[in-house]
């Protein structure tokens, strides 16, 4: 599994654990991270193969992740759990990612320093093999280079006006009608992640 889906152990061990229930229903998983604090907060990242998922099917998602961490219990402390979509500047965790958002500015980052850097920001330009490729400016020309992606450490979609009308265009993201936005239970204690992904469809539940 990628390091971008789950990066340290327990984040794999428990991609382990949820990703069959997330696929019973349809579902992909995008990234699975634990976080701390005073309260730890799971966060599950999920979408459907196609791209698209609302409030309510984060909720679907929860409620079968929940029984499943019941089950298990591989965590120890007290936690939320909070499932979301990946929002519209969305990480990107998955080699077809890359290619699914071909054309779009990304900002990837490499765990190693290649030609002397770690970041890269550009327009993406799919996938060749095991490689992502992505069109930088170079002394004043752009250039497509191709970055092994075992080597990436993290990857994201850049949020510009473009992106938004064309993710509202395609109608995987939705606008909230006057008055109605995603109703997210508020948590004592729980501070906001750094870790904002935008208009994120979200789903909380305390263990």
């Amino acid at each position: 599994m990628s390091d971008l889906i789950a990066k340290s152990a327990i984040d794999r061990r428990l991609a382990e654990i949820i990703t069959p229930a997330i696929e019973g229903l349809g579902f992909e998983l995008v990234r699975v991270r634990l976080m701390g604090g005073r309260t730890r907060i799971l966060q599950i990242m999920a979408d459907r193969p196609e791209g698209g998922i609302g409030v309510d099917e984060c909720g679907d998602i929860s409620t079968a992740v929940s029984a499943v961490l019941d089950v298990e219990d591989p965590i120890e402390e007290n936690y939320v759990l909070e499932v979301s979509s990946p929002g519209i500047d969305r990480p990107l965790t998955r080699l077809k990612d890359f290619e699914m958002w071909k054309g779009w500015e990304a900002r990837i980052e490499t765990s190693e320093l290649i030609d002397g850097r770690r970041r890269f920001k550009g327009a993406l330009a799919g996938v060749e093999g095991d490689e992502v490729l992505i069109t930088i400016e170079e002394a004043g020309e752009e250039v497509t280079i191709g970055l092994k992606f075992d080597w990436l450490s993290d990857a994201k979609l850049i949020l510009t006006d473009e992106l938004i009308s064309e993710m509202l265009r395609q109608k995987k993201v939705a606008e909230p009608e006057d008055g109605q936005f995603d109703e997210i239970e508020e948590i004592d204690g729980i501070e906001d992640s750094d870790e904002d992904e935008g208009d994120a469809p979200a789903s909380q539940t305390k263990h």
